[in-house]
């Protein structure tokens, strides 16, 4: 089995192989990534399960059948049994269309658009924790309405136990996802349009 996660996720094929060997930077840079925020040398500002979790509902907001949704959701449920089956279910819950958001900047608001804004419950904030249910509305702030963060974002993280540090991993975690399902999206739809040709 290849150790490249996105040739395990795509299903790659000698012909997405070739078309990747290609860009090889690109390969092995997406990969690196990948091992940095999900084998770090660190877990002390975001505890493995936590990078797994927030994974998964990033991932899932784009909808159950994305194949990096579950590939996330997989390690999700395997790292955190208990937590992870709720956090899927939010996914699911606040997957929605976007991104969307208002814009701050003078001459910019025509371009604005609006959408559902998820805010955990006091259930699932007793059942996941503080620290979780904010980095899962942070998460779901930063894939659907990233025009709209601000300082007070970070500031409700730090309020819920987050470092600076801990900030500064979740902000990447859920950008590399973003660039990762993109990059898996691509090569699924070439792949399809080389199986059709």
């Amino acid at each position: 089995m290849t150790h490249d996660i996105v040739d395990r996720i795509v299903g790659v094929t000698p012909a997405l192989d070739e078309l990747r060997r290609r860009r090889p930077v690109t390969k092995e840079q997406l990969q690196a990534s990948f091992d940095a925020l999900f084998a770090p040398v660190s877990v002390e500002h975001a505890s493995q399960a936590e990078r797994e979790l927030v994974a998964a509902f990033a991932t899932r907001l784009a909808g159950d059948t994305d194949p990096t949704g579950t590939f996330y959701a997989d390690r999700a449920l395997a790292i955190d049994p208990d937590r992870a089956p709720v956090v899927l279910a939010e996914a699911a819950s606040a997957a929605t269309g976007g991104p969307f958001g208002s814009y701050a900047e003078a001459g910019l608001q025509s371009e604005n658009t609006d959408g559902d804004r998820y805010t955990p419950s006091a259930a699932v904030v007793e059942v996941l924790g503080e620290r979780l249910a904010a980095a899962l509305a942070h998460t779901h702030l930063l894939v659907l309405r990233p025009r709209e963060a601000s300082g007070d974002d970070i500031q409700r993280l730090l309020d819920a136990g987050w470092t600076a540090d801990g900030v500064v991993t979740l902000s990447q975690l859920v950008s590399f996802l973003a660039f990762q399902q993109r990059v898996v999206t691509g090569l699924r739809a070439l792949s399809r349009a080389g199986a059709a040709a």
